[in-house]
């Protein structure tokens, strides 16, 4: 079951290398970030390459490395940091979003989805 859950983390974090890849089109980045500085319209756009580039490596890691993830305490411990950073992501929806709209209790569900999805074979793996 372990192994399956981790696998399903990585089919996870693809879903959001593909949705951050769709940034520019969905948020109309091309022509909203106009409005922002030349700095401010770097870095949103750096912080978005760099977390599509960090869910690349998440899925990578899952795919390819299931059993050291699972059986050493290098990969224990970057499946407890997997799971903490999805739970960290949905309480930092809560705080930036205040889940005052139903997209954002969507967000805030699949989130914690992905910390749930990591963070039952720590669990079970103790």
């Amino acid at each position: 079951m372990n192994e399956t859950l981790i696998q399903v983390g990585g089919l996870y974090n693809i879903t959001l290398v593909v949705f951050h890849v769709l940034f520019w089109r969905i948020f109309d980045w091309k022509n909203d970030l106009q409005s922002l500085t030349i700095l401010n319209r770097a870095i949103i756009q750096v912080l978005n390459i760099s977390l599509t580039i960090a869910f690349v490596v998440f899925a990578y890691i899952s795919f390819v490395h299931t059993e050291e993830l699972l059986n050493t305490k290098l990969g224990f411990s970057i499946v407890i940091l997997m799971s903490l950073f999805w739970f960290a992501r949905a309480l930092q929806q809560i705080v930036f979003f205040k889940l005052k709209h139903w997209v954002s209790w969507v967000f805030f569900a699949y989130f914690v989805l992905g910390g749930v999805i990591y963070g039952i074979p720590v669990i079970y793996n103790t």
